[in-house]
């Protein structure tokens, strides 16, 4: 029987029932959160669902989950796979398959039969009573891909050829491979699988597969791992004659460099080279009659590089040659006498691995806002600091004329692109136009229009200059086109300020334009890495805004690849740069990120495989560097602290610089909190204890050695030094109002009520300000537009996030307009306090909803569309008059915390829509 085809699988509706006229709907069915894009990478699948309602108190009471070999099968609910049976339970979230085992390409229909019960009156004082009933799903389907060695019979193959620069900038032309097949029956279905390193694109018959996917596969060490790509591509082949063509480019397989400017400073910058472009590619068609075959890549295959692209530098660009165009070198019957014959190459070192996160995708465009000429180029204007690429198309070109496209996040005065920032980043595209008169299914090159864009090379800016152009251009001519890891927007967020308005809209821009399969610090200059300490916490507040899980989960596993035997782990992960500092600070996102993924999305299954790996790094730090209860280690300090001049990078002066012990210390106890919850989790009541008591005897040390109790003044007196140990709990309760007051007297009074810390301080800033009482004055620094702040960027003509305070003024040797490291733990602030919504049990199935009405803000507008289903809290103040439209989802329950004259009160509420109104008079915040 012929099936939908996977890409139809993600978010269908399954079923909806009608009660007194009344909507219930059970949406969102996902097999591991899975988009349906691909085939499984596990044979241990988890199946998830959610419901709409607009009825009160929904909770369902069982669930049968059906898996079923057919679809008829399902339809009749025979689970010859798995039948879990009625069982009585509201979990709707990751429940484990606990069927017959299932292997390489093994494919099911599955089905969900759900009773719930609910209340159909508005009125949730109503007498009318609760009802039930009984909702089955359409039928699903999910496959699993290839999860082992031995299911392979393809090998790696490429060519090495002389004129390929290897070294420093790594500069190579594009790999094209073909082979042609014929197919002797008609064809039930097929599957491609495959894997181009660095980056690839492939054709089937002349059409692009997947043509919406780019950068594939995702990144990786690929001395741990290599990921391998899955698709169904029965609807691009047919009977007879066949092609398939692939497309190879270097991408961060090959293109690195040792980055000078960047020294070698606190340990090791080594970039990493794995080898020149190579291919795995395995096709395996099932005919009507059940008989398959495989194509497969070996050295039958032909290769050229005399393609169009003729280099493809992820930092420095793409040139793109026309007058080299291969014609249609995607179909079958195309003459290819010039080509080579493949090699055999080595394999990578790291096995082939199931991908187990979408691919980049495009997910937005952008239209230029202005474009003006400058001498004998163009300045184009996108309005927005984007990350992409430019498509472009141009009038008039002759064959041999080229166009220079170059890149920059900001201008000169003299309106000239300001590149000093970029390093030693070339970021620039070049197209070459070629012959009008060739007839091509590929060609990009028609009559007198130029329509291009890059293939393998992505941008961060928003200002791009224009140069080689025959005639004038319009702004119509160009579309930014938008790209990140293919996601969910889940958050929203609005208030009646401007200023946190723009920033969030500026936090949106900026992380969603560092995701690249990997969260980088950066997407414009010589760097682009997966810095760990950027998303320690940052990794909480990005998961309100998007629905990452699932790049998230695959980081997890670039770092735990990065572990030397010893336990230490890299600041860069995957480790391009072998950046192994042990600090406590930045490779803390291995433990912090898992604690997300389990907290917003109730996953733990992150917890549970990276545990290990986990311990062994807090041993190897507690066996190297805890000495007497105090842990003397950390290399970048408070990063990035607003220095003492605008010109500065780091701050130099001694009473702004918080020592090394009194940041790893403390971060040392946090982690180990989170390691006692992650012990509780697994069931290990003596890593638990072990913990627990880790973090007894080095608060205890570390408050003799660093706390001065008559002042309450942590060491030298730096916000960051009095307030980590007041976050992670470490102050004796008799001096918490001291060391707060401490707090609160430098950022007024010596620093104006602005921000005075660097990226460790202000991770832990807004919160432990608004849960200690003073979130008057968190919102008086969430809202400043004058330096240093937020704001401050936003007056300044930020559309996205700065790396430093000074981000206008400062060096440029470390001066990305694009990076999202200072938000700390603004965004978590912004959904957890101001819109007041948090967990109080993974994945949302008991909320707190708790809003903070603070003085000087009007109203606040927030939505997050969680893994059980849509939460919003959208209040406003006005004349003493709070008034609270709130929205909880089916099927779970809200503590609410509803502000009084008085203080509060607390009551739980079912699911459903809710609106309360409230006078609270001139009282406007509490703890």
């Amino acid at each position: 029987m012929r099936r939908a085809p996977i890409v139809y699988l993600i978010f269908m509706v399954l079923a909806a029932i009608t009660a007194q006229g009344q909507h219930l709907v059970l949406v969102h069915p996902t097999v591991e959160y899975q988009d349906g894009s691909q085939p499984l990478a596990t044979a241990e699948p988890r199946f998830s669902w959610n419901y709409q309602a607009d009825v009160r108190d929904v909770r369902q009471t069982s669930y049968r989950i059906i898996v079923a070999s057919t679809e008829e099968k399902a339809r009749d609910n025979v689970g010859d796979l798995w039948d879990s049976q009625t069982t009585p339970s509201d979990r709707m979230l990751l429940i484990p398959y606990q069927g017959k085992a299932l292997g390489s390409r093994d494919q099911a229909y599955w089905k969900v039969i759900t009773t719930v019960t609910y209340r159909p009156d508005a009125d949730v004082t109503s007498a009318t009573g609760v009802l039930d009933t009984t909702i089955e799903s359409k039928i699903n389907y999910f496959e699993i891909s290839l999860l082992g060695s031995d299911d392979w019979y393809a090998q790696w193959i490429g060519f090495n050829y002389d004129d390929d620069s290897l070294v420093q900038k790594t500069r190579i032309a594009a790999r094209y491979l073909r082979k042609e097949f014929l197919l002797r029956d008609e064809i039930r279905e097929a599957r491609l699988y495959i894997s181009g390193l660095g980056q690839y694109s492939a054709f089937l018959n002349g059409t692009e597969v997947a043509p919406q996917e780019i950068f594939k596969p995702a990144l990786s060490d690929y001395h741990k791992r290599v990921y391998f790509n899955a698709y169904d591509v029965t609807r691009l082949l047919q009977k007879g004659d066949n092609a398939i063509g692939v497309i190879l480019a270097g991408g961060r397989f090959m293109a690195m460099r040792y980055n000078a400017s960047e020294g070698d400073w606190c340990g090791l910058n080594h970039t990493r080279h794995f080898g020149a472009p190579r291919l795995i590619l395995q096709l395996e068609v099932t005919y009507q009659d059940g008989t398959t075959e495989r194509i497969v890549s070996n050295e039958s295959w032909q290769i050229t590089n005399l393609g169009p692209i003729r280099t493809a530098n992820e930092f420095d660009g793409e040139t793109y040659d026309g007058r080299m165009d291969l014609g249609d070198w995607t179909t079958a019957g195309y003459t290819d006498y010039r080509w080579q014959r493949a090699s055999s190459a080595y394999p990578p070192e790291g096995p082939l691995t199931a991908q187990p996160n979408p691919n980049i995708c495009i997910q937005d465009t952008l239209k230029p806002i202005a474009l003006f000429r400058k001498g004998d180029r163009w300045i184009l204007d996108m309005g927005q600091n984007m990350v992409g690429y430019l498509e472009m198309s141009a009038l008039g070109l002759r064959e041999g004329d080229t166009v220079t496209l170059r890149f920059a996040e900001t201008l000169n005065p003299d309106s000239s692109l300001f590149l000093d920032n970029l390093r030693s980043a070339e970021v620039t595209d070049r197209i070459i136009r070629g012959a009008t008169n060739v007839h091509s299914k590929t060609e990009r090159y028609k009559d007198a229009v130029t329509t291009w864009h890059p293939t393998f090379v992505y941008h961060g800016f928003r200002y791009v200059e224009i140069t080689g152009l025959r005639t004038e251009p319009k702004p119509h001519h160009f579309r930014g086109l938008v790209f990140y890891d293919q996601m969910a927007t889940t958050g929203r967020f609005e208030t009646s300020d401007e200023i946190l308005n723009a920033v969030h809209r500026n936090a949106y821009w900026g992380i969603r334009g560092n995701y690249r399969s990997m969260p980088t610090d950066c997407p414009q200059r010589d760097e682009r890495m997966g810095w760990t300490g950027d998303r320690t916490t940052g990794n909480y507040g990005e998961s309100y805004l998007f629905g990452n899980q699932r790049l998230y989960a695959k980081w997890l596993t670039d770092i735990e690849d990065s572990q030397w035997a010893n336990g230490a782990l890299s600041d860069v992960c995957p480790n391009y740069w072998r950046r192994y500092t042990d600090n406590m600070t930045w490779p803390g996102a291995f433990i912090t990120v898992a604690d997300m993924l389990h907290t917003r999305y109730g996953d733990e299954q992150a917890i549970r495989a990276h545990y290990p790996a986990m311990k062994r790094w807090m041993m190897h730090m507690k066996r190297h560097y805890l000495v007497d209860g105090i842990l003397n280690r950390d290399c970048y300090g408070d990063w990035c602290m607003p220095p003492e001049s605008l010109e500065l990078v780091h701050a130099q002066d001694p009473a702004r610089i918080t020592r090394a012990a009194v940041i790893s210390t403390p971060f040392y106890c946090y982690l180990s909190d989170k390691m006692a919850q992650f012990a509780d989790l697994l069931s290990l009541p003596d890593d638990a204890a072990f913990f627990r008591n880790e973090i007894q005897v080095v608060t205890q040390a570390y408050n003799e050695r660093y706390l001065d109790k008559k002042t309450g003044r942590y060491d030298n007196n730096t916000v960051t030094a009095n307030l980590l140990p007041l976050a992670f709990g470490m102050v004796p309760k008799k001096m918490e109002e001291k060391v707060l007051a401490n707090i609160i007297d430098k950022t007024e009074n010596e620093f104006g009520g602005h921000v005075s810390t660097g990226v460790i301080g202000i991770q832990q800033l807004m919160r432990t300000l608004t849960e200690h009482g003073r979130g008057d004055l968190a919102l008086k620094i969430a809202t400043n537009d004058t330096y240093p702040s937020w704001g401050y960027m936003v007056r300044n003509g930020a559309t996205t996030i700065w790396e430093l305070w000074n981000g206008n003024t400062a060096d440029p040797s470390m001066n990305s307009g694009n990076h999202v490291m200072l938000l700390g733990d603004l965004i978590l602030w912004d959904y957890e306090y101001l819109g007041g919504i948090r967990a109080l049990e993974p994945g949302y199935r008991r909320i707190l909803l708790k809003p903070h009405p603070f003085a000087g803000l009007e109203s606040v507008n927030c939505a997050y569309e969680s893994v059980s289903g849509l939460i919003e809290s959208s209040w406003s103040c006005k004349d003493g008059l709070f008034e609270w439209d709130f929205t909880i989802p089916a099927n779970t329950t809200a503590d609410v915390w509803i502000p009084t004259a008085n203080g509060h009160e607390v009551k739980t509420y079912g699911s459903g829509q809710h609106h309360i109104t409230s006078k609270i008079g001139t009282w406007r915040f509490w703890k």
